[in-house]
């Protein structure tokens, strides 16, 4: 294949009940301000390609359009109602090979069109299983948990990739995510194999997106684009498979019904099945939801069972890899200030951190910072603040 086999970003949209998920738009925004630069830079005219998948879609792909699609695929068909990986995953891959497809999105790319240059998915539950799937469907490579992108024109020397050679690859799609530290950025490459011995393409150049980390454009009622209607080709084997009933689980940890929030890291490290009941404490007292950092869902202090089912669980991560709040107030205690945990929490009102290191990163992003340890500072806050509630009392 060569470089002008692969056109556009093809976007797959996740919706439910109906409502498209904030991140779906999201992506959409990010993959409109991408090609508005690419098409400038390389005096192209590629597009933006939402993929639906669905039922009774209605005007959902309107508003696909006027939130900077230039063309939505819609497959709409009873099977497609509920997600079932094995047929989504068909028909996506379906759709970024066909190029009738392409044809109707830009007809000047129609004749060379392949694939899709890049691709994005949603970094969810649902996201995450589906791209993987896809990716391995179309052989290409796949970034999870993107939260950064940018295109260039690249230089690599790789033993295998180039054979030793210096070589560009141009329009390479640069995928970032933090690394679990937090502190440090990770680059993900889908780079073709230009070595004679093992040339190889990978293309689409795909990643997953997490939730809140690109803005949304704003919506244009007089944007132009094209609905293309789409029929999935699916076998009997494909439909072994059915739904028969459906329950949404959400999360048991309330944050949004709570005005104040107080979340804990690894600075509970020194004793933590104590410091996390002050903590404990301290939330009882402001009637706030309790929050943690990523690492603690890991699980990584000896605690109580009571303590660990209760607070070092996923659904009470905050950050890039769980929640994302926006309460009053926020308190980070023994919180370092990793990029993923602030991505969670930077849209609070007042944010008040207490850290023993007054260089911590957390410094940096919030309205009060209180030098001390947790163990010092917790029970001076809940003293004053029970004394303040008996003030009101009295």
């Amino acid at each position: 294949m060569t470089e002008g086999d692969y056109r556009h970003v093809y976007v797959v949209i996740e919706h439910e009940d109906g409502k498209i998920l904030q991140v779906s738009l999201e992506m959409l925004g990010e993959a409109r301000r991408i090609l508005n630069d690419f098409n400038k830079r390389y005096s192209s005219k590629e597009k933006v390609v939402a993929v639906l998948l669905g039922y009774n879609m209605n005007e959902i792909p309107k508003t696909l359009i006027q939130h900077g699609a230039d063309a939505v695929i819609c497959a709409d068909n009873p099977e497609l109602k509920y997600i079932r990986n094995t047929i989504y995953t068909k028909a996506i891959s379906q759709i970024a090979l066909d190029r009738d497809i392409a044809a109707e999105i830009e007809p000047e790319y129609a004749v060379q069109f392949k694939r899709p240059r890049y691709m994005f998915f949603t970094a969810d539950s649902i996201g995450r299983h589906l791209s993987a799937t896809v990716l391995a469907h179309l052989e290409s490579g796949l970034a999870s948990d993107i939260n950064k992108l940018v295109v260039a024109d690249i230089q690599l020397t790789h033993q295998n990739k180039t054979g030793g050679k210096p070589l560009i690859y141009e329009k390479t799609l640069e995928m970032y995510r933090p690394d679990f530290s937090g502190f440090l950025w990770t680059t993900i490459l889908c780079l073709d194999n230009r070595n004679p011995s093992i040339q190889r393409d990978y293309h689409p150049q795909a990643c997953s997106i997490i939730p809140g980390v690109f803005e949304t454009i704003q919506p244009d009622s007089n944007r132009d684009g094209k609905i293309i209607k789409y029929v999935p080709k699916f076998d009997e084997q494909d439909l072994k498979v059915k739904i028969i009933d459906r329950k949404i689980i959400k999360s048991e940890i309330d944050f949004d019904g709570h005005k104040t929030i107080v979340s804990f890291g690894r600075g509970v490290k020194d004793s933590p099945e104590q410091n996390i009941r002050l903590v404990e404490q301290l939330a009882t007292e402001l009637d706030a939801q309790i929050g943690i950092t990523l690492p603690l869902s890991k699980r990584p202090f000896s605690v109580s069972q009571t303590i660990d089912s209760t607070y070092l669980i996923p659904d009470r991560v905050i950050g890039t890899s769980g929640r994302k709040v926006s309460p009053k107030l926020y308190i980070a205690v023994g919180v370092s200030g990793a990029m993923q945990h602030i991505a969670g929490m930077k849209e609070s009102e007042i944010i008040i951190a207490i850290n023993p290191d007054e260089n911590a990163l957390i410094k940096d992003e919030c309205d009060v910072f209180i030098k001390g340890r947790m163990e010092d500072v917790i029970p001076v806050i809940i003293e004053e603040i029970k004394r303040q509630k008996q003030d009101v009392k009295t």
